[in-house]
């Protein structure tokens, strides 16, 4: 299976719960049947990228990155790269390489979509067609930071830090997924 068929299929079985996220799915699902690089980077229309809601093992803690880029707290991921082999081990690919953390546990089923403009590595404007998947970090998990952050910190799902708010109904659909 392709990472494009597997996105496909990954988005037709998933059953969000928001009709937002209805609609979002329906328009991921669309975009995959006009583009097959949907899933490339070079994809100049758009791609679709994969992000890690690292959760700590009591749920009560998400890692966020202070984004070099970007200049703001988000959640973990990025870019599907070509051994990819689905959207969920990018999510779980991007969560190790930017959290220095063994030991993660994906839950395959994305809880989040999002769509958002963005100058990313191709240097034009695009859009990130983003899937969204939880991950639980094991007990006393201690990220360490990479050279794809700023800083890198656990924040309380319920104190997030300013400037973050539209992550709110992001992590909590990664706590109640879980």
């Amino acid at each position: 299976m392709t990472l494009h068929q597997d996105a496909v299929s990954t988005l037709d079985k998933w059953r969000p719960t928001l009709p937002s996220q209805e609609s979002l799915r329906q328009a991921f699902l669309g975009f995959l049947a006009a583009r097959e690089d949907a899933c490339a980077r070079s994809c100049e229309a758009g791609h679709l990228t994969a992000s890690a809601v690292v959760l700590d093992a009591s749920g009560s803690r998400v890692l966020l990155t202070l984004h070099p880029r970007v200049g703001r707290w988000l959640q973990l991921g990025g870019h599907c790269e070509p051994e990819d082999v689905s959207l969920a081990a990018a999510a779980l690919r991007e969560a190790r390489e930017e959290s220095g953390m063994d030991g993660l546990v994906l839950d395959p089923v994305p809880v989040h979509l999002d769509v958002h403009p963005i100058t990313c590595s191709l240097g034009v404007p695009t859009r990130h067609f983003d899937v969204r998947f939880a991950i639980r970090a094991p007990s006393g998990a201690k990220p360490v930071l990479s050279d794809e952050s700023d800083d890198l910190q656990w924040w309380p799902v319920t104190g997030l830090p300013d400037g973050s708010e539209d992550l709110t109904e992001l992590v909590h659909s990664a706590v109640t997924a879980g």
